[in-house]
């Protein structure tokens, strides 16, 4: 066990409990549905950079890719809709599944969605690993985006229901770390099959089978957070989980508020009507322009495509994995630093240095990018200059793994109290999805319109977004779940939405 902490609760009484080995090992364990998300993620980007893989299904691009020698714009060589289609079917399918995802999260538990989620998973990496036509190949990353956005929708709130409130944001962020070590792992995976003279990418997407078993095994076993068996009626059960997870017998103020919280939530008839009412008007906000703003800080781009663009940029078959490889563990050790300061400097400042470093990085990206290719598409990146390009792309990837990447589903994730948090997370869910699968789909085309203006076009979002997160996000840092809608009252802009009888857990 490491310390005690002491948070004022809803009721005007203090928490009490310790930060025990149980409630650290149960958030780790969940933590690891972030691995589906991350595997894919990096998976899909050097699989799409593999001979005999684009020889299979996609032979345009292949042809493309080998007689560009003769001729023709670096821009634009990989743009075909199809292969964006690969990438991008998976986020399609996890935004719908995402609302299924709410109804099976509110009536039975977090777990049994992790559970789902984790099996649908599972039958999508082995059809993708077996594939012998496009048709198939699409239907397994769409089972393989079921399951994202089951594990997507319920794990963060599972994380953030059970963390002690000084923890949350530190346990929260798990889940992007394991994200952060499922891209590694990917991209190390693809860097030894691309060596495989046969079936290499097949291994590269079997494989994803791997985290699937853990997640799935891992939540038969993960006990169910206090607030839903309080949801669900099992308050007995709930109260001995709520004492297990704190160490302590004395959790009647905690228990009392989520109580509370959960009677308020079962005289809301329609979450879903209920979160378009002007009182949620902040978290519903939250909930759809951090997810969307998270998607436009141009992230995508280097993950989802990391090998083809470093390939885009000159770099062989080989370097362009290992380089993928490269901001693969820089994503994983910037992540660790989100870890360790989220609770003690909060969420804000992350957000804040983290913005001003990715807009620096964009537009240096950009215009090196520019004074090598210009409009035409036609030029070749020197050893030097491609190494410079390669380590300020790591420095924005390092800004983004401490801020928007984790912070980008704890903020939403801990916003909403109980009568809402289902949809609310399934809103957040839904818009990520969504716009991963715009950007997936569509990125390829913008870099062979936009060119260089590409990377230009994602810092001036990253501004927007920063300016978003000074001037209206409030710091949730140390606040109990059900006790963080009363940091709108205070708020400058927000409460004017606030009813004037409103309490702390409403």
């Amino acid at each position: 066990m490491a310390g005690g902490f002491a948070a004022s609760g809803g009721g005007g009484g203090d928490y009490e409990g310790k930060v025990t080995a149980f409630v650290i090992m149960t958030c780790l364990v969940a933590a690891t549905g972030g691995l589906l998300f991350g595997y894919d993620i990096g998976i899909s980007g050097g699989v799409t950079s593999m001979d005999e893989f684009l020889l299979k299904f996609f032979p345009n691009v292949y042809h493309k890719e080998k007689n560009l020698k003769e001729g023709g714009s670096q821009y634009c060589k990989f743009n075909d809709h199809m292969l964006q289609l690969f990438t991008s079917s998976l986020y399609l399918a996890a935004l719908v599944a995402s609302f299924a995802a709410s109804i099976t999260t509110k009536a039975f538990g977090r777990k049994i969605s992790m559970l789902i989620g984790g099996l649908i998973f599972l039958i999508g990496a082995v059809l993708n690993g077996a594939a012998m036509n496009l048709g198939v190949l699409i239907l397994g990353r769409l089972l393989l985006g079921v399951g994202i956005g089951y594990a997507n929708q319920s794990v963060p709130v599972y994380l953030s229901e059970m963390a002690p409130p000084k923890l949350r944001g530190a346990l929260n962020v798990c889940f992007q770390m394991a994200v952060t070590l499922g891209i590694l792992i990917a991209n190390l995976v693809n860097y030894g099959t691309s060596t495989m003279k046969k079936n290499g990418w097949r291994v590269s997407l079997v494989l994803a089978a791997v985290p699937a078993v853990i997640m799935t095994v891992g939540a038969v076993f993960l006990p169910d957070t206090p607030n839903s068996l309080i949801d669900r009626g099992q308050k007995e059960e709930a109260k001995t989980m709520l004492q297990k997870i704190r160490g302590t017998s004395n959790v009647d103020n905690e228990f009392e508020d989520l109580i509370i919280a959960s009677d308020m939530s079962k005289q809301v008839e329609s979450p879903w009507g209920n979160i378009m009412k002007p009182r949620y008007r902040p978290q519903l906000t939250v909930a759809v322009l951090v997810p969307f703003f998270q998607q436009l800080t141009g992230i995508n781009v280097i993950m989802f495509y990391a090998p083809v663009l470093f390939k885009t940029l000159g770099f062989g078959d080989g370097a362009a994995l290992m380089t993928a490889v490269i901001t693969g563990l820089v994503n994983v050790f910037a992540t660790l630093i989100s870890i360790f300061t989220v609770d003690r400097f909060g969420r804000r400042p992350l957000f804040l240095v983290g913005g001003t470093l990715m807009i620096i990085c964009q537009i240096a990206v950009g215009s090196i990018i520019a004074s090598v290719f210009g409009v035409d598409g036609l030029g070749t990146f020197s050893k030097g200059l491609g190494n410079i390009t390669v380590a300020i792309i790591c420095v924005y990837v390092a800004a983004f793994a401490w801020s928007w990447g984790p912070l980008g589903w704890l903020v939403p994730s801990e916003v909403f109290p109980m009568e809402i948090r289902s949809a609310g997370q399934s809103i957040n869910v839904s818009v990520n999805m969504f716009f991963t699968f715009i950007i997936g789909q569509i990125f390829l085309t913008m870099l062979c319109e936009l060119k260089f203006g590409l990377f230009f076009f994602f810092g001036g979002f990253v501004v927007i977004m920063t300016f978003f997160i000074l001037f209206f996000l409030p710091e949730t840092k140390g606040i109990p779940i059900e006790d963080v809608s009363r940091i709108w009252k205070s708020h400058w802009f927000w409460k004017k939405y606030m009813p004037a009888d409103e309490n702390t857990h409403v």
